[in-house]
């Protein structure tokens, strides 16, 4: 994202150098799958990485490969493969892709990453259903295909307080992974190594929130379409040095913006929030699109949802739990309601994009009458776009460019 059709931008530094790191991530997770040195586990992302990293698993996490796929606009032809084995066109879109990619054994690693042809294969398979039920039958689905255990948590929905029962019972199911884990790992757990990484995690929350409330700042110096990229470290190195040290460069630099008056977009006119899933194969276009119109989008609930203040290395497993069931996608609609108005006064935005995507139904939050109470608490405008995070078939371009200009331009004449 280096250039808008108003005005070019310039590049953010450390773009290079997460690159670099993002490739050492891949290159160890296919030497460990090649050459057999190390286990491999799957886990879903906002699943149990510390309690993995700490048992010395390399981890794989397949919504990020899902992402990319999205990405990489390679999504709409695997989809229909997953389809005729039995999986619904309305289900999760990351689940069919990567599925689908998996039958057709294709993957956007080996363009990427030269050397490397497909996805790590797994020793185990761990989920925690936080996100979605999704999770489990497509960790279940390669079980089966590959002859792996799947292991998890089962998480409660709808929280409205994270209570000390709740967290309770959450910590035990994390517990009871151990057992199957140090067998298939043929080590046990060290419980200051898992102290260790979640402290690790809560440090990389912490810079990786700072970077994004860097936004906070008018004009922003970060959009939620950069956030979607940098988001990675913090997806896929939680509860690594490396994380930290990555958020620590980008954070410098991002203030530097700030003290240089070097704008994300050039001559911010509106403020806007994204709620939802990004959709991965529009990201550059959304983002000009936007530009163009003098729209910052620059904060997100998505992009938050890796901000995690209950990460505590004295207590690992009951933070773990804690941070897991904190998780907005997981919590009531009072609590949503709530949390959407906090954000829109922290980052003062004039309006709300919400992304109704087709096949994301716990990432979709303007069906059950939120935008409509949330407008009539606070008098911020909002604007539902219809879409996908992967189908592209579910996308009118055409369509979403003209609602996005006609929102612009109604909120235009209340600044």
């Amino acid at each position: 994202m280096t250039q808008t059709g108003a005005a070019a931008r310039k590049k953010i530094k450390a773009t290079d150098l997460m690159g670099r790191m993002m490739a050492d991530y891949f290159y160890s997770l296919n030497e460990a799958a090649t050459t057999r040195i190390r286990k491999v586990a799957w886990c879903t992302s906002v699943g149990p990485a510390e309690l993995l990293r700490a048992m010395d698993f390399e981890v794989h996490f397949p919504e990020n490969h899902g992402a990319m796929l999205g990405s990489t606009r390679r999504s709409t032809d695997l989809i229909p493969e997953a389809n005729a084995v039995g999986y619904s066109p309305d289900i999760c879109s990351y689940l069919t892709s990567d599925i689908g990619a998996y039958l057709k054994k294709t993957t956007p690693l080996s363009k990427a990453y030269p050397g490397i042809t497909q996805v790590p294969r797994p020793d185990v398979l761990v989920y925690n259903t936080n996100q979605c039920r999704d999770v489990q039958d497509w960790f279940g689905w390669y079980a089966k295909e590959l002859g792996v255990p799947a292991i998890g948590i089962s998480s409660p929905k709808n929280v409205v307080d994270v209570t000390e029962s709740l967290v309770d019972d959450v910590a035990r199911q994390i517990q009871a992974l151990v057992p199957t884990l140090e067998t298939i790992s043929g080590s046990r757990l060290d419980i200051d190594r898992l102290r260790e990484t979640v402290t690790r995690s809560r440090a990389c929350s912490e810079v990786w929130k700072d970077v994004l409330e860097t936004a906070k700042h008018s004009p922003t110096p970060f959009t939620f379409f950069d956030g979607t990229i940098h988001m990675g470290p913090a997806v896929c190195l939680r509860g690594t040095q490396q994380a930290i040290d990555y958020y620590r460069v980008l954070l410098a630099e991002l203030r530097q913006r700030i003290a240089d008056g070097v704008p994300a977009v050039e001559g911010e006119k509106l403020r806007l929030y994204w709620e939802g899933m990004p959709v991965w194969g529009r990201l550059r276009q959304h983002s000009e699109l936007f530009a163009e119109l003098g729209a910052s989008v620059l904060a997100s609930t998505y992009c938050s949802s890796w901000v995690f203040p209950a990460f505590d290395g004295a207590d690992p497993f009951r933070s773990m739990a804690r941070a897991y069931l904190e998780l907005f996608i997981v919590r009531s609609e009072k609590y949503k309601e709530q949390y959407l108005q906090d954000m829109q006064s922290r980052f003062q935005v004039d309006g709300i994009i919400y992304h109704d995507a087709k096949t994301c139904p716990y990432n979709s939050n303007n069906r059950y009458g939120l935008p409509q109470r949330l407008e009539a608490r606070t008098g911020i405008p909002s604007l539902v776009l219809s879409g996908d995070l992967n189908d592209l078939r579910c996308v009118s371009d055409e369509q979403m460019k003209i609602n996005v200009e006609a929102f612009v331009e109604q909120l235009m004449e209340r600044v």
